[in-house]
């Protein structure tokens, strides 16, 4: 009995030593290492292009599950494999908690297209937030370029990103679901 206890005493122990790196995660060291993201994403994660995301206010967990996924080849990207190539663990940990420590962005698109979204968009808050704010490994949509978030349907739709239950949703969209659900998000 007395091994036992030593032994499950000594275990928590060590999972909180293995889990203290992602806790203490440093937005201030993330910071020095995002300069080099500002091209594309932009000044704080601000991207002034709808072909790549704004980081602002993402989610820590996604942001840095995707920059594992980008550094392995699971995500196939050929810039962003280049830029994460280098990246440990704690700076993919530092990173994201610097871009999810920033305000988020507001996009202003088209309000009829929104509209016409808004229902249609129903079935992402359930994963992504009630606002679209995201959820841990869920990433924020609102905010984002509505082009990109097009974009992104569409690469689960035609099997270039993998995820199954994104590519069986956007399996049943038409382009036009794409555009107006986008359009209703990037305004939350």
């Amino acid at each position: 009995m007395f091994a036992l206890k030593y032994f499950l005493s000594i275990s928590v122990l060590l999972t909180c030593f293995w889990i203290n790196p992602a806790v203490s995660a440093d937005p201030s060291a993330g910071e020095q290492k995002a300069a080099s993201c500002v091209g594309c994403h932009g000044v704080q994660g601000k991207s002034n292009n709808s072909a790549w995301p704004n980081l602002a206010a993402q989610q820590a967990t996604y942001l840095a599950n995707q920059l594992s996924a980008f550094k392995s080849g699971a995500r196939a990207n050929a810039m962003m494999q280049a830029m994460a190539a280098n990246l440990g663990d704690e700076d993919m940990a530092n990173l994201a908690a610097y871009f999810a420590s920033l305000p988020a962005v507001g996009i202003e698109g088209d309000a009829a297209l929104a509209s016409a979204g808004e229902t249609k968009a129903a079935m992402c808050l359930g994963c992504h937030g009630a606002k679209a704010q995201g959820n841990g490994q869920f990433p924020r949509l609102a905010g984002q370029h509505p082009e990109y978030l097009v974009a992104q349907l569409k690469s689960f739709k035609e099997g270039v990103r993998k995820n199954g239950m994104m590519q069986g949703i956007a399996a049943n969209l038409s382009e036009e679901d794409m555009r107006q659900m986008a359009a209703y998000l990037s305004r939350l």
